[in-house]
């Protein structure tokens, strides 16, 4: 288990105080800094140019169309006149196993001007009708031809080619057309074939026309269905076809009493329309709602407050997009997005989902979803209570004076910029890095025991847990555990409908939303980055040294990504002292950064043998995860840290909680003074850090 004081190194050498933090919620004020640097829990802050400005992020990745594949420039002829329909070209429909060409089938959307007879001629749209008709009707299966073929058409333009497919799929859903060395050939659709072993025609002609309309706004409904194990065999179909574009959930219907019937829902997934094979102005479709707003929540995990809005405005938790996870036990604000959800529904539920713990306000239409760490940062009011010197301090020396050095040291020069307790799992049997390793590995199975592993106590969480380490029963295991428990509950529905296999564990950590799944691995990228600052820190202390990563502007962000460019100091840098120790970056671990030129190189390379991943890609393709790394800055400092004392007759102490003591907790803490903090951190600078740094003891 990974033990955060082993490795802990201090910036600054004052003594320090200590006292104790989070007494009560509301002595840990959390509150977001928009991409404007304005605070989100700001009643006058309703635009959204600056929260979901995007051009505001640091640079990432995205698909863009290459002056290569751009589409050629149409000739004129009369084949060519009407407008190209807005389809997939051929060849990433052939390069793409989980979407056949055949598998995508609407009439909703029309491929304008151009049926099939002016595709193809008459002639040849009679012998395609003749052909739909014999497939349709089994006469192809009967005669031992399940793999006849009918060529339609030779056509060099790929926007003709386009046409054509559209214009089959949407008259004849059954169909799968091919294209080789520009022929386009038809054939029977197997997939449609074994669907139509499950479901009606109706349903079956439904889920192809929907799947072509891309419309991810609109879902699709099969007919309500009392059978179980008939909804389920229907859920693994579109799974195993479709489950990187399509997902499914059933809704509770009614039916007769012992059987009740339910309702089997498709809509695509999220990240339908970031995929590389289409480039960025195909499959605009009619606009999805976005609804930008703030989220106030006390004493409540930020998954459990997205998922109680989830259930009360009817959509799934991955509609909500947000910046990041605040604490639990705090009173923290933060900007969220909804998808799927207008302002005016949000409206009309605003009432409904207000409650002391939890409250929505500053409403506002937007055009997009939020990313991870789209915001500035985050702003503290963070109350001390019962502060006092250490133990072991000089009797003679004034706390007064050893507060107010300690807050000037850390202006001044920082903190180590680790990452908190928290992102590991504090006083966890498990912790979340041990968990990313097993992921790491791609040993899934092991890794789902780890995230099943209990703690101490007989609570109904870890009953359920402890239910489902001895059993593996999922189906048990769900009645058991809390409806609050979000990810158990999605992990467990998985394993209780794809079973305990590696196949089952892939899809049970699939059904987790990608941020969730990454969160795991980052866990453990952390956990060495700590550890390599630690040794950066007591092998060249605070000097800017030869082989050290630098970044040559100060950044916006905290986190650099891997684009962003970082210098390798050289002997002439340093004899010039051409950078600060405030420069100095450090890699967390990925497939495309680079590492420190000095003792750092082997020291990364020894960590990861160690840990079992020599060799690690850092990639996990049964996951979709990819950890491509980024940089971290070395050092971290504060911004506008301001403190004020308070005489213990002015702060009223919370008796019901006693907190968490900071200092040494096997002495007992007297009532004395209470210090209020505030100040403003970079996004993932953590609070709890910085407080270690300045009271210089463990928080």
């Amino acid at each position: 288990m990974y033990d955060m004081e082993t490795v802990w190194c201090w910036v600054s050498d004052h003594v320090g105080f200590r006292g104790t933090i989070k007494n009560s919620p509301s002595d840990f004020v959390v509150t977001e800094i928009d991409m404007c640097g304005r605070l989100v829990n700001d009643v006058d802050c309703v635009r959204d140019t600056c929260t979901i400005d995007s051009s505001q992020l640091q640079p990432q990745p995205q698909p863009r169309p290459t002056p290569s594949k751009r589409p050629k420039k149409r000739e004129r002829s009369p084949a060519n006149d009407s407008e190209r329909a807005v389809i997939p070209s051929d060849a990433s429909l052939n390069t793409d196993p989980e979407l056949s060409e055949s598998s995508i089938n609407s009439p909703s959307v029309e491929v304008k001007g151009r049926s099939l007879e002016m595709l193809l001629g008459c002639s040849i749209a009679e012998s395609l009708e003749q052909f739909a008709s014999s497939a349709k009707g089994g006469s192809l299966a009967m005669e031992g031809k399940e793999e006849a073929t009918l060529l339609l058409v030779t056509f060099q333009e790929k926007g003709q080619r386009a046409s054509v497919h559209k214009a089959v799929r949407q008259r004849y859903p059954f169909l799968k057309t091919v294209t080789s060395s520009a022929e386009i050939r038809v054939r029977l659709d197997p997939q449609y074939s074994e669907l139509r072993q499950l479901v009606s025609e109706g349903e079956a002609d439904g889920l192809f026309r929907f799947l072509d309309s891309r419309d991810t706004s609109s879902k699709f409904s099969f007919q309500p269905d009392g059978n179980k194990e008939h909804r389920k065999a229907v859920h693994h179909f579109v799974s195993r076809y479709f489950g990187k574009l399509l997902e499914t959930k059933s809704f509770s219907g009614q039916g007769d009493g012992s059987r009740p019937d339910a309702v089997i829902t498709v809509r695509f997934r999220d990240k339908i329309n970031g995929s590389r094979k289409r480039a960025a102005h195909e499959y605009q479709g009619p606009s999805t709602p976005y609804t930008a707003f703030t989220l106030h929540k006390v004493n409540m995990e930020t998954l459990d407050a997205v998922a109680s809005l989830a259930s009360q405005l009817g959509v799934l938790p991955s509609d909500f997009s947000y910046a990041g996870i605040k604490d639990k036990k705090a009173d923290t604000s933060q900007t969220m997005v909804v998808k799927n959800v207008t302002i005016d529904k949000l409206k009309a539920k605003q009432s409904s989902i207000q409650n002391k713990d939890l409250k929505i306000y500053n409403l506002r239409t937007t055009t997009q979803h939020l990313r991870v760490g789209q915001l500035k940062g985050n702003h503290f009011s963070i109350i001390v209570r019962n502060v006092s010197k250490h133990l072991k301090d000089d009797p003679e020396a004034s706390l007064a004076e050893r507060v107010f050095g300690a807050i000037e040291n850390v202006k001044e020069r920082g903190f180590v910029n680790y990452y908190g307790p928290q992102r590991f799992g504090l006083g966890l049997n498990v912790q979340a890095d041990q968990i990313g390793l097993a992921l790491l590995k791609q040993n899934l199975v092991k890794a789902l025991h780890l995230f099943f592993t209990p703690e101490e106590g007989n609570d109904p969480v870890n009953k359920a847990k402890r239910h489902f380490i001895n059993t593996e029963d999922a189906k048990a295991t769900l009645a058991l555990m809390p409806e609050y428990k979000t990810r158990e509950r999605l992990v467990l529905r998985a394993l209780n409908r794809y079973g305990n296999s590696q196949e089952g564990c892939t899809r049970a950590w699939l059904s987790l939303p990608h941020y969730m799944r990454i969160l795991y691995v980052h866990s453990y990228c952390s956990k060495i980055w700590n550890e390599a600052a630690t040794f950066r820190l007591k092998t060249y202390d605070m000097h800017v040294v030869e082989g050290d990563l630098v970044t040559c502007d100060k950044p916006e962000q905290d986190l650099l990504s891997r684009n962003n460019q970082v210098h390798v100091v050289t002997a002439k840098d340093v004899e010039s002292g051409n950078y600060s120790i405030n420069q100095v970056v450090l890699p967390m671990p990925g497939n495309s950064i680079q590492y420190p030129s000095n003792k750092l190189t082997s020291w990364y390379q020894e960590a990861l043998v160690r840990d079992g991943l020599q060799g690690c890609r850092f990639r996990i393709p049964a996951l979709q995860l990819n950890v491509p790394g980024c940089y971290r800055p070395l050092l971290a400092l504060p911004r506008r840290l301001e403190c004020r004392w308070w005489e213990s007759e002015e702060v009223l102490c919370t008796k019901e909680e006693a907190g968490f003591a900071v200092g040494e907790p096997d002495q007992p803490l007297k009532t004395g003074d209470a210090l209020s903090l505030s100040f403003s951190l970079n996004p993932s600078n953590y609070a709890t850090v910085c407080l270690r740094e300045i009271m210089k003891c463990h928080v």
